[in-house]
C-alpha cells in the first residue's frame, strides 16, 4: 500500500473513532435514560439496569457507524484540502479515482464492522435483552419489593412499603387500586407477607384497613381486618414471552423464511426477506457514506475560504440517500420478489460517487471557454 494510502487511512480511522465515540454516547445516553426511568419505576436494582443498558449498546453502535464514517470522510478530506495536502498529491499525478482508494479501503473496514453488528451482535443482543425484560416483567417480587418508594407496577396500582425486615416481613404497607373508577380501594396494613400459592403471588396483609370509595355519590366504606389476602399476580396482567420478533432472527433464516417463522414473528414473508436484505444494505451503506463524503468534496476548485459549499452539498446527498433507503424498503415490503428494492440507496449512492469522481477528474468540462473575439 502506498504511503499516501496508509497516511489517509490512519487519519480516517482516528477521526472515525472519535466521531463514533461521540455519536454512540449521544444515542446511548438517550436510550439509557428512557430504559433507566422504566427500570427504576419497576424497582429494579443497579446491576439489572447496567446489564440491560449494555445489551442495548450493539443496536446503538450500528446506528452511529455509518454517520461516523461519513463525518470522518468529510472532516479528513476538508482538513487535507485546507492544508493543501490533496493539492500536492494531485500535482504528483494522482487522479481523484486514485485518491479515493484509501477511502474505499476505509469504507470496506466500516462495512466489515457493520456486517458483524447487523448479522451477529444485534440479533444476539436483542434476543438476550428481550428475554431478560420478559423475566423481569414476570418477577413480581422485584417489581414491588422496594422499601421507602411509591411503586407503580401497572396502571392504576400504587404500592408503598416503609421497610422490609431480613425475615421478609413487609412493614407499614400501602396499596391503592384505582383501576375501577366506580370502586376505588385503598389498603393499609401494619404488616404483610408475600407468599406463593399454586404458582400465583398473594400479598397477605395483617392488622389493616380497607377503604372503598364507591359510586357516583362518592360514599366511603371502611373495613378493618385482622388478615386479608390480595392476589397481586392477577393485577400485573403479565403475558409470558412465547414468540420472537424479527430483529432477534439471524439473517440467514430471514432470507428463506418459513410459514412457521412468519407466524412466530407476526410478519409477512415479504417483510422478513426485506429485513434480511436491509441488514446487508445497511452494512454496505457504511462504504457508500465514506466515499460519498470524499467525492462531494473533490468537486470544485481550490479555495482558501474552504470547501463549505461542498460540505453542505455532501450533507444534502446523504439525506437523499436516507430517503431512498426508506423508499426502497417500502417497495420491497410489498412482495418477496421486490427484495432488490432494498438496495436502491446503495445503487444510487455508488452512482452518485462515480458521477462526482468523473466530474472531479475532468474539471474542464464545466469551465467556460473564452470567446475568440475576447481573446483577440
Amino acid at each position: 500500500m502506498a504511503r499516501f494510502d496508509r497516511y489517509m487511512i490512519s487519519q480516517l480511522m482516528v477521526t472515525f473513532g472519535f466521531f463514533s465515540l461521540v455519536l454512540v454516547l449521544i444515542y446511548w445516553i438517550n436510550a439509557a435514560v428512557r430504559l433507566f426511568d422504566q427500570l427504576i419505576a419497576d424497582g429494579q436494582g443497579f446491576g439489572v439496569i447496567i446489564e440491560l443498558i449494555m445489551l442495548s449498546l450493539p443496536n446503538v453502535i450500528r446506528l452511529a457507524l455509518p454517520l461516523s464514517a461519513f463525518a470522518a470522510s468529510v472532516y479528513v478530506t476538508n482538513r487535507m484540502s485546507q492544508d493543501s495536502e490533496l493539492v500536492v498529491v494531485q500535482a504528483t499525478g494522482f487522479s481523484p479515482w486514485r485518491m479515493a482508494r484509501p477511502v474505499l479501503s476505509f469504507g470496506l473496514i466500516v462495512a466489515l464492522l457493520m456486517s458483524v453488528l447487523m448479522h451477529i451482535l444485534v440479533p444476539l443482543s436483542s434476543m438476550i435483552l428481550n428475554e431478560r425484560q420478559a423475566e423481569i416483567a414476570q418477577n413480581i417480587t422485584a417489581r414491588i419489593l422496594t422499601e421507602g418508594q411509591f411503586i407503580e407496577p401497572t396502571d392504576g396500582i400504587t404500592v408503598y412499603i416503609r421497610a422490609i425486615t431480613p425475615e421478609g416481613e413487609l412493614q407499614d404497607v400501602f396499596l391503592s387500586d384505582l383501576r375501577d373508577p366506580e370502586s376505588q380501594v385503598t389498603y393499609t396494613a401494619r404488616r404483610a407477607y408475600l407468599v406463593r400459592n399454586d404458582g400465583d403471588a398473594q400479598l397477605v396483609m395483617v392488622d389493616g384497613m380497607a377503604q372503598n370509595l364507591r359510586g357516583p355519590d362518592q360514599r366511603l366504606f371502611v373495613t378493618e381486618f385482622a388478615d386479608f389476602s390480595y392476589n397481586i399476580g392477577s393485577m400485573m396482567n403479565i403475558t409470558p414471552r412465547t414468540n420472537r420478533n424479527s430483529r432477534e432472527v439471524m439473517t440467514w433464516d430471514l432470507l428463506s423464511p418459513t410459514p412457521a417463522l412468519a407466524a412466530e414473528t407476526g410478519r409477512t414473508e415479504a417483510q422478513l426477506v426485506t429485513e434480511a436484505h436491509d441488514r446487508i444494505s445497511q452494512s454496505v451503506l457504511g462504504t457508500v457514506a465514506a466515499l460519498l463524503g470524499f467525492s462531494a468534496l473533490m468537486i470544485g476548485s481550490f479555495s482558501r475560504f474552504g470547501v463549505w459549499p461542498q460540505v453542505i452539498f455532501a450533507i444534502v446527498l446523504i439525506i437523499v440517500i436516507k430517503s431512498l433507503e426508506t423508499t426502497g424498503l417500502n417497495m420491497a415490503r410489498t412482495s418477496p420478489q421486490m427484495w432488490f428494492a432494498s438496495y436502491l440507496a446503495v445503487v444510487a449512492g455508488f452512482a452518485m460517487i462515480c458521477t462526482l469522481l468523473f466530474v472531479a477528474s475532468r474539471p474542464y468540462l464545466f469551465k467556460r471557454k473564452p470567446k475568440l473575439g475576447a481573446a483577440a
